[in-house]
């Protein structure tokens, strides 16, 4: 009731505001320029824009609006000047929507695409960019402006909670593959918003956190994949993170908000906050540092925002430009222009969709003795893992999708053709997690069965970091006695065992995938996943897939997992104990220390020769490839075209990635071995076939961060230019000669 008053008040408020006033003689939006429409608001009115609608108050009772339920946010529409609401959907694997609304029995049911590692592991940004034209009409045509996706930030722990819904560990392929799917997206004239802008990676006390983080890694890591995703496809929106960067939070950080992204990257739309509790920032200082519009929203920002700019604490100045960037939005969203929506996309089509994408992002880890593809339909296939039965499409929280349905392992399976234990379905039917499998019972299977084939299943998603114990990153001893017993029975009647990880991040695998003849990882696969999986066992479909992340052989291997919560347990979000637990002066709860820089996964493991259990850019395929004739030839302004002809030595058809790593000379700054510059994907070869892969690059992605000079810099000497179809495996490399040093000075230091 308190909140329904306050709603009436500034409503009333601003249907008042000016009624002596000839309101045909008020600008409107649309109508004239966004400076005289600016001109005209009042200052209550410009705040209010600036708050996310505070009729839908997520935090405090749950309520949605009636037109579109469990829609993540919307902004305030202001009549008087022509200033419609727009709305905010989830969006990172998919539209996230509520399928039943009051007064209707339709369903609004919307495709669960394949998550975010899934569409990097295509190393195919032109796929991702029609997964991305198909997400974007489904906004489109259930009435949504803006969908809050993509999610680039980087892996740097493999137990952040939310790496499903990022990409990779390497900021060129976070970068390509985001500016593929914003493409995607805004082809359909709604608008994206790119998250969480920066340095978000641990969800355990995500809102408290202080990233503390190097310039260096800052720029190199951290900021990289935003600013190639910025610059190519220019995201309507960006999302301001939670977290604090080396002492100040990033929604009120104007080195960030306004000198890097917009002066330095040329970023032209509005910021918005992630979805804050309330008073946690200074809204002052959020506008001020160029972050615009307020998430979810509250009555009393709207007070807040007016007080300052009364007491002097905001310019006028400072909420006129905020009001200008919202606006300018604005008036592209389909609400503005008075699209027609639907509610009834082709989820059919989408579907179809999801299956193409996810059956390039598939990775075959292992295939010992040709064990895959499985080419006999009258196998007969004994079935274990309650993944098997019960798939996680995607993530939860914010990535999380009500689809119709989703196809599981067994369907995909029943579908092609295949035989399966019924008793083993039965088993599995009635269990709600995982069971033991007694070595008598795998030996009765092997015997009655062909081949095992074995899912292990993880999920992860918003508020809560995964924790290496077992049962997260190492399995469960249960899980563990299932695959021993089943590969022991299996192989001592001369038959093979297949493990399907069904996944969203890295789990330990050096521990036991001696049990397995052969390893897919299928990752989350959205709505289309049991079918997409049959496709690659049965070799219907030829697996391209590649990882985007190094799988250590242990945990602490990896050089962030000391400064990294690993062990924190509860749900860092919920209010109570857990809450009550945040400690500022506490490593890793109050503050991260981000101490091993630029070592980051492959950047690490091959500069110091750290053994791994698959190093990134792996995957294997049904054929082999060879490589030949490497050329890199030097074009204009500092631009150069490389190039390798890719042969296809097997038997049967495909594709393959061309991963582009470069090592610098030494001497100066102490770099990495190799990091990868660029990256490109045959189409399908035939046996026999060639292609030539074509990838460009610049002297300006040669520069590493020097802090001493706030610059990028490009240092003389010989590069060693690698074509590799993995950073464990350069096939061909080529000399490149840089006569002098290059320098770009960036604007600011981010500290």
């Amino acid at each position: 009731m308190k909140h329904q008053i306050l709603v009436l008040a500034v409503t009333a408020c601003l249907s008042t505001g000016l009624s002596a006033q000839d309101k045909t003689s008020v600008p409107q939006l649309g109508k004239a320029s966004i400076d005289e429409v600016v001109a005209a608001m009042t200052v209550r009115e410009k705040a209010t824009l600036l708050v996310g609608d505070h009729e839908f108050d997520y935090y405090v009772n749950g309520t949605v609006k009636d037109e579109i339920p469990d829609i993540a946010g919307t902004s305030a529409a202001i009549p008087r000047v022509g200033i419609p609401v727009t709305y905010y959907t989830d969006g990172p694997a998919g539209v996230n929507i509520a399928p039943t609304r009051k007064g209707t029995d339709k369903t609004f049911y919307c495709t669960a695409f394949p998550v975010a590692t899934m569409l990097a592991s295509t190393w195919n940004p032109d796929l991702v960019l029609k997964v991305g034209e198909a997400i974007g009409n489904e906004a489109l045509e259930y009435g949504c402006d803006i969908v809050l996706a993509p999610a680039i930030n980087l892996h740097r722990n493999p137990l952040c909670g939310r790496n499903f819904e990022y990409y990779s560990e390497d900021p060129v392929l976070i970068g390509k593959t985001a500016s593929a799917m914003i493409t995607g997206i805004q082809s359909n004239g709604v608008g994206t918003s790119l998250k969480h802008f920066a340095a978000n990676n641990q969800e355990t006390f995500r809102r408290e956190n202080d990233s503390r983080i190097s310039q260096r890694a800052l720029r190199e890591l951290y900021l990289r994949g935003f600013e190639i995703a910025v610059r190519e496809s220019h995201p309507w929106t960006v999302m301001s993170s939670y977290n604090l960067i080396n002492g100040t939070a990033a929604s009120e950080n104007y080195k960030l908000l306004t000198t890097i992204l917009r002066d330095e990257w040329g970023f032209n739309g509005f910021v918005m906050t992630d979805w804050m509790r309330l008073k946690i920032r200074d809204i002052a200082k959020q506008i001020h540092a160029g972050n615009e519009m307020m998430m979810p929203g509250y009555p009393e920002q709207i007070d807040d925002i007016v007080a300052a700019v009364e007491e002097g604490r905001l310019s006028e100045a400072d909420l006129d430009l905020a009001v200008k960037h919202m606006l300018e939005v604005i008036v592209r969203t389909p609400r503005f222009k008075g699209y027609k929506f639907s509610n009834d996309p082709d989820l059919a089509a989408h579907a179809e969709i999801t299956r193409t994408a996810a059956n390039e992002g598939v990775i075959l880890l292992k295939n010992e003795a040709g064990t895959l593809p499985l080419s006999d339909k009258g196998k007969k296939i004994a079935l274990f893992g309650y993944g098997s039965y019960d798939l996680f499409a995607g993530g939860v929280g914010s990535g999380e999708v009500n689809a119709a349905k989703i196809v599981n392992i067994d369907e995909g399976l029943r579908n092609y053709g295949f035989s399966l234990n019924k008793e083993l379905a039965a088993i599995y039917e009635g269990a709600d997690g995982e069971i033991g499998i007694s070595p008598a019972y795998a030996a009765m299977r092997a015997a009655d069965s062909d081949i095992a084939i074995v899912t292990l299943r993880r999920t992860a998603g918003e508020y809560v970091d995964r924790r290496a114990i077992e049962g997260d990153f190492y399995l469960t001893k249960l899980e563990k006695d299932m695959l021993k017993n089943v590969s022991e029975a299996f192989r001592a009647r001369g038959k093979k065992v297949v493990v399907i990880l069904n996944t969203g991040g890295v789990i330990e695998t050096s521990s036991w995938k001696e049990y397995a003849d052969a390893i897919l990882l299928p990752w989350q696969p959205g709505v289309e996943g049991g079918n997409t999986i049959t496709d690659i066992l049965t070799g219907k479909v030829n697996p391209s897939g590649k990882l985007t992340m190094t799988w250590p052989v242990e945990y602490m291997d990896i050089p962030s997992s000391k400064n990294f919560p690993y062990d924190f347990e509860g749900n860092s979000w919920k209010a109570g104990p857990v809450r009550d637990s945040f400690d500022p002066a506490k490593r890793n709860i109050g503050f991260t220390e981000y101490e091993e820089g630029i070592w980051v996964g492959y950047r690490y493991f091959t500069t110091y020769k750290i053994p791994v259990s698959f190093p990134f850019g792996f995957g294997l395929s049904y054929t082999s490839f060879a490589y030949s004739a490497p050329k890199v030839v030097a074009g204009k302004k500092g631009s150069f075209t490389a190039t390798v002809t890719v042969t296809n030595t097997g038997k049967v058809s495909g594709k393959e990635v061309v991963e582009l790593y470069v090592s610098a000379p030494e001497g100066g700054l102490e770099k990495p071995v190799m990091e990868l510059k660029a990256f490109g994907k045959t189409g399908e070869l035939a046996p026999g076939a060639s292609e030539t892969v074509t990838l460009t690059f610049t002297t300006d992605d040669l520069a590493s961060f020097d802090e001493s000079q706030n610059c990028w810099a490009t240092d003389a000497g010989t590069y060693s230019i690698h074509f590799a179809s993995s950073s464990d495996d350069i096939r061909e490399s080529v000399p490149l000669k840089m006569r002098k040093r290059s320098v770009r000075t960036v604007l600011t230091k981010l500290d």
